[in-house]
C-alpha cells in the first residue's frame, strides 16, 4: 500500500525533495512549486501510510522520511525516477 501512495507524481516529487533531510512545509512548497494546501494534503496521505514523520516546532511542521529502510528504497528509486533538475537545484 505504501508503494501505491508513493506512486502519485506530486507525492513522489515531495519524497525526492525530502531525500535524507528534514524540510518544513514551506521548504517543500518552494522546492515543488505547488500550493501549500495541496502539499499539506499529500503530506497527510504520506503520513497516514507511515511513509513520513512530522515534527512540530513553534509554528512550523517539519517532515522527514520515516525510517532507514524506506530511505534506502526511495534512494534507489530516486536515482531512476527523480528529475535531474530537482537534484541540481537542491544538492544533498
Amino acid at each position: 500500500m505504501a508503494l501505491k501512495a508513493m506512486a502519485h507524481p506530486l507525492r513522489w516529487k515531495i519524497l525526492c525533495s525530502l531525500g535524507d533531510r528534514e524540510l518544513s512545509v514551506g521548504e517543500i512548497v518552494e522546492r515543488t512549486g505547488t500550493s501549500q494546501s495541496n502539499i499539506s494534503q499529500h503530506l497527510e496521505q504520506l503520513r497516514n501510510k507511515n511513509i513520513v514523520l512530522a515534527r512540530k516546532e513553534a509554528n512550523r511542521i517539519y517532515y522527514r522520511i520515516r525510517n532507514h529502510q524506506l530511505l534506502e528504497l526511495i534512494g534507489i528509486m530516486r536515482e531512476v525516477l527523480c528529475p535531474a533538475n530537482l537534484d541540481d537545484r537542491y544538492p544533498r
